[in-house]
């Protein structure tokens, strides 16, 4: 309910600055809209896409690091 009376509360103030040409309100309706979502992905602590790509290529390095180390440890014990 307050997320709705903040974003009614904005265009309530749009209006009454007299930003009534529909490229002005729909350029601040794009802004209001953004701010809120940068805020609400800034509590979630979430991740970009490119962060995202960046850790799932660590991983699969990692994963393929300990293929190769439990591959060489197999081998070892094969010979011993």
């Amino acid at each position: 309910m307050t997320k709705s009376k903040f974003v009614i509360d904005k265009l309530t103030r749009l209006f009454e600055q007299g930003l009534i040409s529909y490229k002005d309100l729909s350029s601040e309706i794009f802004n209001i809209l953004r701010s809120k979502r940068d805020e609400i992905v800034f509590k979630m602590k979430l991740t970009s896409k490119e962060e995202t790509d960046i850790l799932i290529k660590r991983v699969e390095n990692l994963e393929k690091k300990i293929k190769k180390l439990e591959k060489n440890k197999s081998t070892k014990e094969k010979k011993s």
